[in-house]
């Protein structure tokens, strides 16, 4: 593979971005913090990107340590990729982003794609320690393992197992209370979010 491009400066900031300053390679960390994803999977979940551009991150990715590939067993036998603690280190990372981009997402744009597990993200962070979390909303099902140390933080779909919260809400709630103009209690209160689960959190929202 060739070299690395660098920055050639001697500044943490400056080295961090050598690895993941380049276009898309954040969002392919976001996409692989729910698991291992094949190629396709990728491809579906990053639209606007290449299929050369997505195959050259993947192997840049690779070479840095932040992702690795490995063949699923029979009957699989598929290749998925996979982060890799170091780069499971970057959901900090990704975490404080989006809460410094917030302020940037105005009203949704006809051309602006959208995926439900993306909100996982801000609510990862939200929802600290609950467990297993199943959130519907008009885009689609998603779960998220809020406090999980390792494994997946947050897939498509519904939950594996019987979730500890279930929460039903719409996407302006959502982004509401992503953004911090809206508490998750106070959307409870207000009928906007429909919860459920035997967990601690959802008994405690339940009796906000």
């Amino acid at each position: 593979m060739p070299p690395r491009r660098s920055y050639d400066q001697y500044c943490s900031a400056a080295r961090a971005l050598d690895l993941v300053g380049d276009r898309w390679t954040l969002l392919i960390v976001r996409e692989l913090l729910a698991g291992p994803r094949r190629y396709t999977d990728l491809h579906a979940d990053l639209p606007g990107v290449s299929t050369d551009v997505l195959a050259s991150r993947l192997k840049d990715m690779e070479r840095d340590g932040l992702a690795t590939r490995r063949r699923l067993p029979p009957p699989g036998a598929a290749y998925v990729y996979e982060v890799t603690p170091r780069g499971r280190e970057l959901l900090p990372v990704l975490q404080a982003l989006g809460e410094w981009g917030q302020a940037e997402l105005g009203q949704r744009r006809p051309t602006d794609a959208v995926r439900a597990h993306w909100f996982a993200l801000p609510l990862l962070r939200l929802l600290d320690g609950a467990g297993l979390v199943e959130v519907r909303l008009e885009e689609g099902l998603f779960h998220l393992y809020a406090g999980a140390e390792e494994g997946p933080l947050y897939g498509d779909g519904p939950a594996p197992r019987e979730p500890d919260t279930r929460l039903v809400l719409d996407t302006a709630t959502c982004t509401a209370v992503a953004r911090g103009e809206l508490s998750l209690r106070h959307a409870v209160r207000e009928g906007r979010v429909a919860v459920s689960g035997d967990g601690p959190v959802a008994k405690a929202l339940r009796e906000a």
